[in-house]
């Protein structure tokens, strides 16, 4: 029997489709070959043989509705059925993106199911267009819809899970997911991030309001801070917050933006300790009897850096790696 704290290596799920690629502006930043970069660097990987890898089923609108007003949604599909075009100075839609937006986060929902299945596993959704900036009636920083935010509830509704978590681990804050559970206390929101930075969400003082006060943590870090600083944070701040929810399934919005190369971000993270992350995430939620952690990708735009991380987080997740 393992001690506890610890995992065995279990098969690894890992949710992918080609139609992620498909949504595509020429000099974005947010672009396909982030998707390219990871999925070589993990098919490369020997260690990661065992791992699962899947599609998805599409999610369907009373999904988005979980999250997202009709109106949001109604709209978006609307104006990708014109041809696309700017939402706004940041965020783009083509002819395909309403179809690939609703397959990130049929992705989203199915790593949820599999971590809450009869045989749970680790999960983690190679999912494109990132999510966490999407409020529940707007499209923003790369976002269109909050494949976190709806995973969340999905996993309220359909597995019956009362208490979560979502670890946001990007560089940017998560103002999406934030207005999401702000006022929902069974939902606790962690978010590391640099501050100042885009969306400008996001200080210390937004702990949650109604029966949501003390639900929401934020951790603004400056510009230059180094991985013993964020891990100190992680460790710190939101390890305890973690232990004192006690919540039965934690989600984790992957974004890989904080690598000390990304060129839309200042802090000075490397790959190790993202599976440093990664590795604390798992271990406390073994301690609390939780399910196995889910992951989906946010942000992150090195191509060098980025998919050695997500290497890391992989084999960390799959019990194969200790950092």
């Amino acid at each position: 029997m393992a001690a506890p704290g610890s995992v065995a290596a279990s098969p690894l799920v890992l949710l992918y489709d080609d139609l992620f690629l498909r949504h595509e502006r020429p000099g974005h930043p947010e672009s396909p070959e982030r998707l390219r970069a990871i999925t070589a660097r993990l098919l490369a990987e020997p260690q990661l043989g065992r791992s699962r890898w899947e599609t998805a089923p599409p999610a369907v609108e009373e999904d988005i509705l979980l999250v997202h007003s009709r109106r949001h949604l109604e709209r978006i599909q609307a104006f990708c059925a014109k041809g696309g075009g700017w939402i706004d100075a940041d965020t783009y839609c083509g002819r395909d993106s309403y179809e690939v937006a609703l397959g990130a986060v049929g992705a989203a929902l199915a790593a949820v199911g599999a971590a809450t299945s009869a045989s749970p596993a680790p999960a983690f959704a190679l999912v494109r267009p990132p999510g966490h900036h999407a409020t529940p009636d707007r499209a923003m920083g790369f976002c269109i819809f909050n494949n976190v935010a709806i995973a969340v509830r999905h996993a309220q509704q359909r597995y019956g899970v009362e208490r979560l978590a979502v670890v946001d681990l990007d560089v940017h804050h998560g103002n999406g997911t934030q207005d999401a559970f702000y006022e929902d206390g069974d939902v606790l929101y962690c978010s590391l991030h640099q501050a100042p930075l885009y969306p400008g969400t996001g200080t210390a003082g937004e702990r949650g309001a109604g029966p949501g006060l003390g639900a929401n943590l934020n951790l603004p870090l400056p510009a230059g801070t180094r991985p013993e600083s964020w891990l100190g944070a992680l460790r710190d701040e939101v390890l305890p917050a973690l232990r004192q929810h006690r919540p039965q399934l934690i989600l984790v919005s992957a974004g890989f933006d904080a690598l000390a190369n990304d060129p839309l971000a200042e802090l000075n993270l490397d790959p190790e300790a993202y599976g440093t992350a990664a590795l604390l995430l798992r271990e406390i939620a073994a301690e609390l009897g939780a399910a196995p952690t889910v992951w989906l990708l946010e942000g992150g735009y090195d191509l060098w850096q980025m998919p050695e991380a997500v290497r890391r987080c992989a084999l960390v997740l799959a019990g194969l790696a200790e950092s």
